[in-house]
């Protein structure tokens, strides 16, 4: 079997996600703009939801779990009174209710008491996660449901006002990675005391990256391999060092909690450490003390340029 071509284009992508496409979408129409088969995005956005997607290519893609668990911010829509089988607008409807009594002071009252701060939600049965290989989505799809474990989020932030129309609120939300918003919406009808439903969504922040530096996909720019690390504390090492990086060597950590962002003298990216944090014992090896652990720093990923 003949080996795949190495990439020879690198860097981070912020894409204004349209409606109507899905995420691997995107990926595929900056595959055929950039030549590349190496390319991966930073968390999924659903077909009817637009805004910020972070894309990486090449090398970059192995910098994205430093984008995908950052906090994201959102904005939408939540109408009262419809509840839909996919929680959003694009599913059909399964109950509707009487909630013209709702006003937006009981609805910032319900959000701040039971949907801010740490929260537990079930993944909807239309989100990407997988089960047993296959996605949730797939088996909506397929008319199958099965149960689902509850996942620990944080939201950070549930501002709501109203608009023209008495039963449509305007969300804005800030939460950590995970969160579905669609599942927000639902459970604001139901403590509301009827249903509801999420519609327009978009994302305006993705960690650092913002709806400001989002193009559409024919569009974007395709930023340094670095942006993909921005938000770490970068650290600049000397030749000798960067030559112990290239063999994925332990180094004295540097100050702070860490990960790093390593850079050589030339301002290149090197590798991301993190604190070593518990060792693993090999037979007839003692371990490093807890002391020795946290004064050293192993790496978690060394790009290419490293041994370069």
């Amino acid at each position: 079997m003949a080996r795949r071509k190495p990439a020879t284009t690198h860097g981070l992508a912020i894409v204004d996600k349209p409606t109507g496409v899905t995420s691997h979408d995107v990926v595929g129409m900056l595959r055929r703009r950039f030549g590349e088969r190496q390319v991966g995005h930073a968390g999924t956005l659903d077909p009817d939801a637009t805004g910020v997607l972070v894309v990486a290519v090449g090398m970059a893609t192995r910098l994205l779990r430093f984008v995908e668990k950052t906090q994201k911010e959102y904005v939408g829509e939540v109408v009262l009174g419809v509840e839909t089988n996919t929680l959003d607008a694009a599913g059909e409807v399964t109950a509707t209710h009487d909630m013209s009594s709702v006003t937006v002071d009981r609805a910032r009252a319900v959000a701040a008491e039971h949907l801010t701060g740490p929260i537990r939600q079930i993944p909807p049965m239309v989100s990407a996660i997988r089960v047993d290989g296959k996605r949730l989505h797939e088996l909506a799809r397929a008319g199958i449901e099965i149960e689902r474990e509850p996942r620990d989020v944080v939201v950070d932030r549930f501002d709501i006002w109203p608009t023209d129309d008495p039963l449509v609120l305007r969300i804005e939300v800030e939460c950590s990675a995970g969160t579905y918003i669609r599942s927000l919406a639902a459970d604001l009808g139901t403590l509301l005391g009827g249903g509801a439903h999420l519609r327009g969504l978009r994302r305006t922040r993705v960690g650092s990256f913002t709806i400001a530096e989002a193009a559409r996909p024919d569009d974007c720019e395709l930023l340094p391999v670095a942006a993909a690390v921005r938000s770490l504390p970068p650290v600049t090492v000397d030749a000798p060092t960067a030559a112990l990086i290239a063999n994925g060597r332990v180094l004295p950590a540097w100050d702070g909690a860490g990960p790093w962002a390593v850079f050589d003298d030339s301002e290149r990216l090197l590798a991301v450490y993190e604190r070593f944090g518990e060792p693993t014992r090999s037979s007839g090896t003692a371990a490093p003390s807890a002391d020795h652990r946290d004064a050293t720093a192993k790496p978690v990923v060394v790009l290419p340029t490293a041994a370069s």
